[in-house]
């Protein structure tokens, strides 16, 4: 299916099959509302179809959709399975009470904890790190081996970035309150727009792009827009990745920050039991698997496997991790906000 930008209006009623009520009703199936919108995932849920005899029913849209979607319906919704991407969207839906709490013992000792709810509403199954891009011809990787770096004056100039208010830099943002209070966050966030090369722009693969035309020399960026870049039998793509060094940064801090994608069962989920059994399935050493090769994510089950050349390339598998509750960094999101508006970071 093509995909294109569409407004969150729009996308609330986009679907990639239109949930009938025969199909909305059927014990061997569940209907899932997903914000992943990656053709690779097509093998996830044949795979899942394949274990449990269990079909699937899937609405597409992005994650403002989605959640719109879910409101309208309210208790007559068929959703079984939400799947969104980014701690701060799984920790605003849980706050409006889109999810219940389920009792799996399964995800508990597969998941750690860091990587799901408190409350067991939400559970996170693939994560992107935030790394740290830069051209190596202008910059050391000494001079950007911390996310506090970024703010350095050594750096004036030097960075791009994305809007600040976008969910993947409010995570990040979020775990360096988590982990440096608001005060010191605050000030680190007016160093890191002081050294702004451009006004914030573009999406994660444009600031990539951005340090290997050198408009820019440094840039943060999801880790799986890199390896998207890197596998690609595109020659143009392959020398933007070619261009751009990495670090994964404060390695000898808190570790790097994932950005989280994950899943939960709608609160008013008419097909629990199977809803469940997805979650599950997703925690499953096939299905982190597939998360990792087909769709460049680093899986969140300790020793699942993993052969993907691209994130191979970018770190060993056991690269230290900020293990910060991503729930608390979802709760950090208003603070953030807040704090980005006085400092004039758009």
């Amino acid at each position: 299916m093509t995909r294109s930008p569409i407004s969150a209006a729009y996308a609330a009623v986009v679907t990639t099959l239109v949930l009938g009520s025969t199909a909305a009703m059927a014990q061997d199936s569940i209907n899932i509302y997903s914000a992943r919108h990656y053709q690779t995932d097509a093998a996830l849920y044949a795979g899942f179809t394949k274990a449990t005899g269990i079909a699937i029913n899937r609405v597409d849209a992005n994650d403002a959709g989605i959640v719109a979607r879910l409101k309208a319906e309210g208790s007559a919704s068929p959703a079984d399975v939400v799947l969104l991407v980014d701690a701060t969207r799984l920790h605003n839906a849980e706050q409006d009470n889109l999810f219940q709490s389920i009792d799996s013992p399964l995800l508990q000792q597969r998941i750690p904890a860091y990587m799901h709810s408190p409350k067991n509403t939400w559970f996170g199954f693939s994560t992107r790190a935030r790394v740290i891009v830069y051209d190596p011809k202008r910059v050391k990787a000494s001079e950007v081996a911390t996310y506090e770096q970024l703010a350095d004056p050594i750096n004036k100039g030097r960075v791009c970035l994305r809007t600040g208010t976008h969910p993947y830099n409010l995570s990040l943002f979020g775990s360096v309150a988590v982990h440096s209070g608001d005060a010191t966050t605050e000030k680190w966030l007016a160093g890191v727009a002081t050294n702004l090369a451009r006004k914030p722009q573009g999406g994660d693969t444009d600031q990539i792009k951005a340090v290997a035309s050198g408009e820019c020399a440094v840039a943060v960026a999801n880790s799986y827009y890199l390896a998207r870049l890197m596998r690609s039998d595109k020659p143009a793509d392959q020398a933007v990745a070619k261009a751009v060094a990495i670090v994964m940064p404060n390695q000898t801090t808190t570790g790097t920050h994932m950005n989280v994608a994950g899943g939960a069962v709608a609160a008013n989920a008419p097909h629990k039991a199977g809803a469940v059994k997805f979650l599950e399935y997703l925690a499953s050493d096939a299905a982190q698997a597939h998360f990792a090769d087909g769709n460049n994510e680093w899986p969140v089950v300790k020793g699942a496997p993993m052969n993907n050349p691209a994130l191979k390339a970018m770190a060993s598998a056991d690269f230290k991790r900020d293990t910060a509750s991503v729930a608390d960094i979802g709760a950090k999101q208003v603070a953030v906000q807040q704090m980005l508006d006085r400092v004039g970071f758009q």
